[in-house]
Order: structure tokens, then C-alpha cells, then sequence
């Protein structure tokens, strides 16, 4: 059996995209808390942690890795949430996700390859002195 959602339902989880994009944090930590998955994921595969890092919400960013959103999840794009805050030279928010085991080798357009195709040396610079040494498999000691 299959579950419908009403369009009631579909118009909510849709907005709980739109808190994430506006960085609207203690409304969104509300909804997670009252049992909206944390890693939920809209029709393009974006999750709620890619388009806060996209949007450049530290704080959403951080709320949500505290709540055990997934920094490993790749868009239909090949996009990560480590990737969009590099788009967005935000060291903050990429600081967030390297610490929370963001790997910037990840995904056919990965951190690393954002940030030498767009020329930003200082978030390569990041990227290169918080990475994780190969062959670890993102971890480190």
C-alpha cells in the first residue's frame, strides 16, 4: 500500500524547503524536533542541509548537523551541501561540514572541484588543510 500525501501535506513539507533557503533556523528546528526528517529531500534531491549551505545559514547549517542531517547526500547535480557553501566562499559554513565529516572529494562535482574550476584558492586552501588523508576513507585518526 502506498501512501498519498494530501496537497496540504505536500504544500508543508514543501515550506520546510523555503525555511531552510531563508534561513528561518528556530522554525525549521521546530519542525525537525515535531518529526520532519532531518534529511529530507525535494524533487531536484536537494536536502534541507544543501540548500541552507547554499544560501549561506551557518547557524541553520549547524542546527541541522546537530539534529544528524547527512553531509553526504549528492543532488541530481552532483552537488553537495560542502560544494554550495564552497560556491559561496562561506569558510564558516564550509568549516561546519568539514567538522562534521563533509567529504570534499564527494560527488561528481565535489567541494574540491568547485573550488578549482571557480579559481578560489582560499577555499581550496581549506578544503586541503581539513581534509582527510586518502585512503581513509573521509576519516581521520
Amino acid at each position: 500500500m502506498t501512501n498519498v500525501l494530501t496537497d496540504e501535506e505536500l504544500a508543508f513539507l514543501n515550506s520546510m524547503f523555503d525555511l531552510a533557503r531563508a534561513g528561518e533556523t528556530a522554525r525549521l528546528a521546530e519542525a525537525i524536533d515535531a518529526g520532519i526528517p532531518v534529511n529530507l529531500t525535494n524533487s531536484a534531491g536537494d536536502s534541507l542541509l544543501i540548500l541552507a549551505s547554499y544560501r549561506d545559514h551557518p547557524d541553520t547549517v549547524r542546527m541541522l548537523l546537530e539534529r544528524g542531517a547527512d553531509t553526504g547526500r549528492v543532488n541530481d547535480r552532483g552537488q553537495t551541501a560542502l560544494g554550495a557553501a564552497v560556491f559561496r566562499r562561506s569558510e564558516r559554513t564550509a568549516g561546519l561540514l568539514l567538522d562534521a565529516g563533509a567529504d570534499p572529494a564527494l560527488g561528481p562535482r565535489s567541494a574540491l572541484d568547485v573550488a578549482r574550476h571557480f579559481d578560489l584558492p582560499e577555499m581550496l586552501a581549506l578544503l586541503g588543510t581539513r581534509s582527510a588523508p586518502v585512503g581513509t576513507g573521509g576519516r581521520t585518526a
